[in-house]
């Protein structure tokens, strides 16, 4: 069995980015919410057609059904090597289901790292994100920008000015932040409390950097798990 992995961290942090580059290298399963969600609901399975009406009137399906589906996910064939979730757990109570259904399946956590970022970098690297009205392609002023500023490099929206959307404006910025860290720091504790947290500073890190040090981690624990 390969590594098991909860990849933690705010809007901005380049969770996504390095959940794709550390599940590539590591032949890992990539387990995201949303994309079994929606699997399950397009296969008609039982657990899909539960969460087909919270998912359809835009609500948050309840949590004893998401880690019910994400823990029949984590025993799926592609998932004997490993896997990292990514973004999940969002809420204490959702951590803690989902240990409860992972211990009935014979499955535990290896480790969850926690992407930790300072608020006034999250902020800058959002609000410098803009997006093409025509083809929606995105870019970020900071770290990819079009070679035309301000104009999308896509062929055919030659002169096309890219936009902020609404929920990059700085002050949406800050307040999906402050939900992050209070809906965040109870999950912190308690995978503090059994000895998996691992945090990565990455506060004026790019990515190549925060990948290196999630691999100190991950090869610490490798050493670490009984053969």
């Amino acid at each position: 069995m390969g590594l098991e992995i909860v990849l933690l961290g705010p809007p901005g942090s380049g969770k996504g980015t390095q959940a794709k580059r550390i599940a590539r290298a590591r032949k890992l399963a990539h387990i995201s919410t949303g994309d079994i969600l929606r699997s399950h609901i397009e296969k008609g399975t039982d657990l899909g057609e539960q969460a087909r009406p919270y998912m359809e009137r835009g609500l948050l399906v309840p949590d004893e059904l998401v880690c019910a589906i994400v823990a029949r996910r984590t025993v799926e064939p592609d998932c004997v090597q490993g896997y990292l979730l990514d973004g999940f757990p969002r809420s204490l109570n959702q951590a803690k289901v989902l240990q409860e259904l992972l211990s009935k399946s014979d499955g535990s956590l290896d480790v969850a790292i926690n992407l930790d970022v300072a608020d006034s970098e999250l902020v800058e690297r959002l609000t410098a994100r803009r997006s093409c009205p025509r083809c929606g392609a995105i870019y970020n002023m900071k770290f990819n920008p079009p070679s035309r500023i301000p104009y999308c490099d896509v062929e055919g929206d030659e002169n096309i000015v890219l936009m902020q959307r609404p929920d990059d404006k700085e002050e949406t910025v800050m307040e999906r932040l402050r939900v992050y860290h209070e809906t965040a720091a109870p999950i912190l504790e308690y995978y503090e409390a059994q000895g998996l947290l691992r945090p990565v500073r990455g506060t004026h890190l790019g990515s190549d950097g925060v990948y290196a040090k999630v691999e100190e981690i991950l090869a610490v624990i490798e050493t670490e798990r009984p053969v």
